[in-house]
């Protein structure tokens, strides 16, 4: 498969990504104000991540991967399954697919009555924050240890689920649970980021108090990709 195609591939994924798991958030999670049986909550929020990363691989995986996600291609190449040159093209792509994914729900948002972002509230238009800026009020110190955790296990469940010795064809729904699992962990704590183009896609768009603190979801899941990679390669047999 051409780089390209590879790359556009991501790109599609990425936005699908956003679109379908922010879009989840901003537009459904709260739908009808709070207590309405229609709004679909963290619950709903956390199986709409999922389902996106489900679909977007069996969708785009058998082209590029089905990556999505900086820390993710970076976690790839650590564990030794990606190659170093394909590395910043993927994360480009991936960080543009976000951008127009954001770009995209805000105007749909837009279009509701009574929409407007608050760019001082937790989680506002779906970012991610600590402190002031965590849902549930966490601190700096553990929304970076969160981050850097659920990462770092996210990548050892892709590198375990795509192994060759692993059932064949159940890898994006080992990865899609994955993903539901980790917001139904962390979007107390963080709002949930695991993914820096996930996290710029929409801090772009929520005011300065989501850029000031973007650097923490750039960070801490690129620092958790990679020791999620490391760790698998360490614990794959030696002959492999």
């Amino acid at each position: 498969m051409t780089l390209t195609k590879r790359l556009a591939a991501e790109f599609l994924g990425t936005l699908w990504l956003v679109l379908g798991g922010c879009g989840s958030a901003v537009l459904a999670a709260n739908f009808g104000g709070d207590g309405n049986p229609l709004g679909i909550g963290l619950l709903g929020v956390s199986l709409a991540f999922g389902l996106t990363v489900l679909t977007g691989a069996f969708a785009f995986g058998h082209i590029s991967g089905g990556h999505f996600n900086p820390a993710v291609s970076l976690g790839l190449w650590a564990g030794g399954r990606f190659p170093a040159s394909d590395l910043l093209p993927y994360i480009l792509v991936q960080v543009a697919g976000a951008i127009v994914a954001g770009f995209l729900l805000l105007q749909i948002a837009k279009g509701g009555g009574g929409f407007a972002i608050d760019p001082s509230a937790p989680g506002a238009f779906a970012s991610n924050g600590y402190g002031v800026r965590s849902p549930g009020g966490y601190t700096l110190a553990a929304a970076f240890i969160t981050e850097v955790l659920l990462t770092a296990f996210f990548l050892v469940v892709i590198m375990g689920a795509t192994h060759g010795r692993a059932p064949a064809g159940f890898a994006p729904i080992a990865i899609g649970l994955a993903l539901t699992l980790i917001h139904l962990i962390s979007i107390p704590v963080t709002n949930t980021s695991v993914n820096p183009a996930r996290s710029t896609g929409v801090a772009l768009f929520a005011g300065a108090g989501a850029m000031g603190q973007l650097w923490l979801f750039w960070v801490a899941p690129l620092v958790g990709g990679a020791l999620g990679g490391i760790t698998y390669a360490w614990l794959r047999p030696a002959n492999e």
